[in-house]
């Protein structure tokens, strides 16, 4: 049996910041960090457009204050507001951080960091590296976690999380190089395994973001929080579905119609292309729907060419080369094909501002947490606003790694039954590679992607919902009784990888429609068109969806506002 003071899932820029901040705070602890890919390999690598602060490099009139309205406001209120100020005041002490720890931002020609416009920001507050900022930071945080000597179990696989008596005690996991099971015994453990993307056929997410983490807890009985709120991303690339970045609309892009128009004037005059995204991305339906496509098709176009070459070359490169190299396109000549892609979960593992995974609206459990995309610390609400997320990795990912040494200190290591946990474990394997059925992986992954994206996409209605959790329903039972893997092998076994990430993403799956259909009104990024107006009055409130007898089952917790009461959302 494997054992350490703390144990991180998941290699991304959350985990990493938590791993950092445990070292720089108790060098003495033994920490590990377990990822299913290389950490310089996770999905916040992708991550493009910036991260947010109010620095005032650009504009001296910015503050925090008006950072934390911005995001209330783009979250359609649902924002709990305590957690809005911890982010919004502790950017620019975050951003300077990195800064020491190595990350080159670009500059402005005086060498300060730079600084470009976002969607649903009022001030230009989006802090750079070109557009790979996901991958600047994350870099130097690897580079600095080898300096500490932690522990990395790179490409192993964690199966279950190990929960007893409301108090986490560990994971059990593979090793994907031999197979073999094993199981770590901690005495906090951190969740933060990244989004869900792949539950949609059409995502800008990579590969590994199948929902692990939040399905290991919603196995466990645990509630996921707010995860009919599900972030279409505007840009995606037509047909591909990669992304696009927002970066490209803050350096001045627009986006135009079949007629050549630029449509956002009539959904979001005073912002225009820069709208935050849940409007923008129905926008581009509404478009779509009404024939006004480009020449009559499903997606819209991203125009650079007005930017000219230098400033494509610079500022955007790798969006030009995302376009160049899937669809032969130079940017800087032809227009871009996009549509709305799925991009981000603004819900998750419900937590504390310190990171504590929430049993129901007041119970902690214990030595439990989790930070980033995983969770939901609710400071994005209904709709997240573009550069939030890496700031919300940051932010609450040194939060969270600071409240994890204070959780382990004086504790002992837990008492768990390893035979009894690898027995479980290995019947769990076993069960999937010894099926015999007809359906392959990939056609059953297919066919619940196209039901999500099908019955719970930017437009949803009660019958639609409906009909999607039936069919949810039957593809289950399909997954259970006629999957067939031929790899009956231990090593470099991805079939069995893609068939327990299949369980993952239909798990998650389940939680998502159902709340979708329990939420009946608008609101942010789930657009109920039976229900077309947002309801204060009965869902101003987290929805809480659990596992209950098989079954999913919601509750709900209030939203906290401290500073901004709700209002009409214009743009």
């Amino acid at each position: 049996m494997l054992e350490h003071d703390i144990v991180i899932i998941g290699g991304g820029l959350a985990g990493c910041r938590a791993a950092l901040e445990v070292m720089r705070r108790d060098p003495s602890l033994d920490l590990a960090l377990v990822s299913k890919t290389h950490p310089i390999r996770s999905h916040s690598v992708a991550a493009q457009g910036g991260i947010a602060a109010a620095l005032q490099n650009v504009d001296p009139q910015d503050s925090w204050e008006a950072h934390a309205f911005d995001t209330v406001k783009g979250s359609d209120y649902l924002a709990d507001q305590d957690a809005v100020e911890i982010l919004a005041r502790e950017a620019p002490e975050v951003i300077i951080d990195l800064e020491h720890l190595g990350v080159l931002f670009s500059r402005l020609p005086d060498g300060r960091i730079a600084q470009r416009a976002f969607g649903g920001h009022s001030h230009p507050r989006t802090c750079y590296a070109a557009d790979k900022t996901g991958q600047a930071i994350l870099h130097e945080l690897v580079s600095n976690l080898k300096r500490f000597g932690v522990k990395l179990y790179s490409e192993w696989y964690v199966l279950d999380l190990i929960l007893e008596d409301n108090q986490a005690q560990g994971v059990v996991m593979l090793e994907q190089a031999s197979g073999r099971l094993e199981v770590l015994r901690a005495k906090a453990v951190m969740l933060a395994t990244g989004g869900y993307g792949r539950i949609y056929n059409s995502t800008s997410n990579d590969f590994a973001s199948t929902g692990d983490g939040m399905a290991m807890v919603a196995r466990a009985g645990l509630p996921l929080q707010d995860m009919e709120f599900v972030q279409f991303h505007p840009t995606g690339l037509y047909p591909v579905g990669v992304l696009i970045s927002e970066a490209v609309r803050g350096e001045g892009a627009y986006l135009i119609n079949g007629k050549g128009e630029r449509f956002m004037a009539a959904y979001a005059p005073s912002q225009m292309e820069l709208a935050p995204r849940d409007i923008t991305s129905r926008a581009i339906v509404t478009e779509v729907r009404a024939g006004r496509g480009i020449d009559g098709k499903d997606f819209v176009y991203l125009d650079l060419r007005h930017l000219g070459a230098e400033k494509i070359h610079t500022r955007l490169p790798f969006c030009w080369e995302e376009a160049h190299r899937h669809l032969g396109i130079d940017a800087v000549v032809d227009p871009i094909p996009v549509r709305p892609t799925v991009h981000y979960c603004m819900g998750g593992i419900p937590v504390t501002v310190e990171g504590q995974v929430l049993r129901d609206a007041q119970t902690r459990v214990e030595g439990l947490f989790a930070a980033g995309e995983t969770a939901c610390v609710s400071v994005h609400g209904a709709n997240r606003l573009g550069s939030n997320s890496l700031l919300e990795c940051v932010v609450f990912g040194r939060r969270t790694g600071a409240a994890m040494v204070e959780a382990v200190r004086g504790r002992a290591l837990p008492k768990v039954d390893e035979g009894s946990l690898l027995k479980q474990a290995a019947s769990r394997i076993a069960g999937l590679v010894e099926r015999s059925g007809k359906s392959r992986i990939d056609q059953v992954r297919r066919q619940f992607q196209d039901c999500m994206t099908e019955h719970c996409g930017v437009y949803r209605t009660e019958s639609v919902l409906q009909e999607g959790i039936q069919k949810w329903q039957q593809i289950r039972q399909r997954y259970e009784q006629d999957l067939r893997l031929d790899d009956r092998g231990k090593v470099w076994n991805t079939e069995l990888i893609e068939a327990l990430e299949l369980d993952n993403l239909m798990t998650v799956g389940a939680l998502i429609l159902a709340s979708a259909l329990e939420r009946r009104e608008s609101r942010g990024s789930h657009a109920r068109e039976d229900y077309p107006q947002r309801d204060d009055q009965r869902f101003l409130q987290h929805t809480l969806a659990a596992f209950r007898e098989g079954s999913p089952q919601i509750s709900y917790r209030p939203v906290v506002i401290t500073r901004f009461p709700p209002q009409e959302r214009k743009y």
